[in-house]
């Protein structure tokens, strides 16, 4: 064999290995399909789209199917529905903590799915940096859906009525974990609340708030404490550190140690990165809907509202990372009486009927 052959049959061999190598390494079929346009409330911001995960009527579509489908559990009886509401604001049926598909209970509370796609982290502990990260684990997880990836797909690979939508929504028919990933967080991303009264108030919208609302509102807005410490008190709710008023989402989106404990059986944070000064942190909830979202907190410990205002009233408990927002040191909030009852008029103007009700959102039946 003359060298002329044996560089052709090199150069083939190469060929074919990186033809190999680079199917293995190739990202999953993008988008395909119409293209939509969400509608975003106008106190809104912008809404961060994922390149390689645009918004399709297609996409959207199948991902509200998989969203109700209990097939992505291992019993075939648990969808994400079940612990994401529609009643309850996309909660879990006023539970405490949710049981998965074996009996188990988890060891937090399920929290509301309501413009997620605002967030840049996911779970009470921040672990996950996008939706369609976030939307893996509870399949997998073995309190709660307790099913591996390849046993879902392949029960949705037989089904007849899928390929041919992940065919509309990707071009493919071949299923797998990214592309159902994708789906479901584009039909969470659509799960947009912004249509309460407060929200009116903020769009100059006709709706006249009464004077405890008001008051709510303006409380909100006002620093704690005693202003005679010197340190900027107000007497108010404190609440805007936390959970600002301006952009919709009424959360800040970080992580905070709001007091809850001195001892942690519960890491939070610092169970993921193991860094101290995490310990005790959890995700500010938003409190979009909150009237609807009880129990309250990551381990679901206040029943109701007024369970949590006494809490920050209180000051909460000392421990090496609490927030300084929460006023501990100065002894509370202090909030009188009065000043509770506008707090919880305030709260109570986030409930966004046309969110909980809105008929877009709901069980599909199936595909």
């Amino acid at each position: 064999m003359n060298s002329g052959s044996k560089l052709l049959i090199v150069l083939l061999g190469a060929f074919v290995f990186a033809q190999g190598c680079r199917h293995e390494v190739d990202p999953p079929p993008g988008p395909r399909g119409t293209p939509l346009t969400v509608p975003i409330p106008s106190n809104f911001p912008a809404m961060p789209i994922p390149p390689n995960n645009p918004f399709t009527v297609e996409g959207v579509a199948l991902g509200r199917f998989l969203f109700y489908d209990e097939r992505l559990s291992g019993n075939n009886t648990q969808a994400c529905a079940s612990c994401h509401a529609p009643q309850l604001a996309f909660t879990d049926n006023g539970t405490r903590f949710s049981t998965g598909i074996d009996g188990l209970e988890g060891s937090r509370n399920a929290m509301a799915l309501v413009n997620l796609a605002w967030d840049t982290r996911y779970f009470w502990d921040g672990r996950r940096a996008t939706l369609e990260e976030q939307i893996l684990d509870p399949v997998m997880n073995p309190i709660e859906m307790h099913e591996t990836w390849p046993n879902a797909v392949a029960k949705l690979q037989a089904d007849p009525a899928y390929p041919p939508l992940f065919e509309g929504a990707f071009g493919t028919t071949t299923i797998d974990s990214v592309l159902v990933a994708r789906a479901i967080a584009q039909f969470i991303r659509t799960m947009i609340s912004g249509n309460s009264n407060f929200d009116k108030v903020q769009r100059g919208e006709p709706y006249l708030p009464t004077i405890d609302e008001q008051l709510g509102i303006a409380l909100t807005q006002q620093e704690g404490g005693n202003p005679a410490l010197g340190l900027g008190g107000q007497w108010g709710a404190d609440c805007f550190h936390c959970h600002p008023h301006g952009g919709g989402r009424m959360t800040d989106g970080l992580l905070h140690n709001n007091g809850l404990d001195s001892e942690f059986t519960d890491l939070g944070a610092g169970g993921v990165t193991g860094l101290p000064q995490d310990i005790g942190r959890f995700k500010t909830p938003t409190l979009r809907n909150v009237a609807l979202t009880a129990p309250y907190m990551h381990d679901g410990r206040f029943q109701t509202l007024e369970e949590v205002i006494d809490h920050y009233n209180s000051g909460g408990h000392p421990s090496s990372t609490v927030d300084p927002f929460m006023k501990y040191t100065q002894g509370g909030l202090q909030l009188t009486p009065e000043k509770k009852q506008q707090l919880l008029a305030f709260l109570h103007m986030l409930t966004d009927m046309d969110f909980v009700n809105n008929p877009a959102f709901q069980d599909p039946g199936t595909p």
